[in-house]
């Protein structure tokens, strides 16, 4: 286990190495969702600090781009446009707020009584599988109805891209094992080299150092109440990811700084990051990998690692860059992390043992998939919910108003 008098040197190359490790995952949501990547850095960085400010900078927890928020920004995009869809992703801090406020009040196991694992395991379960579609679409080649890339091209690239990173992470030992999908972009990105469908004119064009152009929110009524129930899923995301790196440190950071701080720290970085544009941030499971694999619990590190994604934003090139990656190579990885995404809901419900022959449990998973994978939606004048939103509402709702038999756990 480090300490926190480590030379200055080690600890910033430590923050470097955390950087990497999430660097995949954080620019890969706005590369998907028309964001732009560099605000992503910035966002990821600005949002890290702010969590540290909350939580007194005792906890070694690093703020990366949400993956709950791919689908919901996509279709908010379509229908309303990016000004209020970024105006929307600032406004889904609310929820935080409200758990960090029932949270002091109640305690946490409150939050575990009105999430558990029979409505969160479903709408996990949604936010993968709602995705698949996209992934297909972008392993193709195709942009809306449009073959941008040749079919036969565009999947062979996705494949190669996909084989690679479940190579590398059933395979790779040691920090590689921790940065699959980085592997994987480096593996297709070389292969869309030669086969000449990387277009490098606007790195050219890019400035070296240039200021990342930040978004223009609106606040759009119908936008907000359809982005706001989506936070469901990572505000239990987040809940998870302070126990498992408590679990890895050996502290209980719901009792010192509080998980009320913790959620506080993570609302008021999803507000502020979506206010400039940046996609929502949240827990990064991959970072609390590389914390259990390296010892070093000093909070300190992810200071650096933060400072260091804020001075990537201002690297114009580099923003450029990563806008050149081919849609195919993202649409293989995909393919697998949408999958993979669904999978962990799975595992949510087998690691809980819900009884799934139990009426009660079967009627709150299966409304709950049909509705999301669905898309079902609701429209009332302005107000209105779609596809993980709605079915993320009515989970809840299930699960408080169904009545548990006299012989299941709920009922005791």
């Amino acid at each position: 286990m480090s300490t926190t008098h480590e030379p200055t040197w080690r600890t910033a190359l430590s923050g470097a190495q955390i950087l990497f490790v999430a660097f995949g995952a954080t620019v890969l949501v706005p590369l998907l969702t028309g964001l732009n990547p560099s605000l992503a850095l910035l966002g990821a960085g600005v949002g890290t600090l702010i969590f540290q400010i909350c939580t007194k900078r005792q906890v070694p927890i690093y703020l990366g781009s949400s993956f709950a928020f791919i689908a919901p920004v996509a279709y908010s995009v379509q229908t309303w446009g990016m000004p209020a869809t970024l105006g929307a992703l600032a406004s889904a801090s609310f929820f935080y707020y409200v758990a960090a406020g029932l949270v002091k009040w109640r305690g946490v196991n409150f939050i575990h009584r009105l999430l558990p694992p029979v409505v969160i395991g479903p709408v996990v379960m949604v936010i993968g599988l709602g995705l698949a579609q996209v992934a297909v679409n972008m392993a193709t080649g195709k942009a809306g109805d449009q073959q941008v890339v040749p079919y036969g091209t565009a999947l062979s690239i996705a494949a190669i891209s996909l084989a690679a990173t479940m190579l590398t992470a059933i395979r790779a030992r040691g920090l590689l094992k921790l940065v699959p999908i980085l592997i994987g972009v480096a593996v297709g990105y070389t292969v869309s080299l030669f086969a000449g469908i990387v277009d490098f004119s606007k790195v050219e064009q890019a400035a070296w150092i240039a200021m990342p152009q930040f978004g223009s929110p609106e606040f759009n009524l119908a936008a907000i109440l359809f982005m706001i129930p989506v936070a469901i899923a990572p505000i239990v995301e987040h809940v998870g990811g302070v126990l498992a790196i408590g679990s890895v440190t050996g502290k209980d950071f719901t009792e010192s700084p509080g998980l009320h701080r913790t959620l506080l720290g993570d609302g008021l970085a999803v507000n502020i990051v979506g206010l400039f544009g940046g996609p929502p941030v949240t827990t990064y499971g991959e970072v609390t990998g590389a914390v259990m694999l390296t010892g070093n619990f000093n909070p300190v590190v992810m200071t650096w690692a933060a400072c260091f994604a804020i001075m990537m934003a201002f690297v114009g090139k580099f923003g450029a860059l990563l806008q050149t990656i081919p849609m195919p190579v993202m649409g293989g990885i995909m393919m697998l992390l949408f999958g993979s995404i669904a999978g962990i809901g799975l595992k949510t419900i087998m690691d809980a043992r819900v009884d799934l022959s139990s009426p009660r449990n079967l009627c709150i998973v299966s409304v709950t998939l049909v509705t999301g994978i669905g898309g079902l939606g609701l429209s009332i004048g302005s107000f209105s919910l779609q596809g993980i939103s709605l079915c993320g509402v009515l989970a809840v709702a299930l699960n408080l108003i169904l009545p548990a038999s006299q012989s299941s756990p709920e009922a005791r």
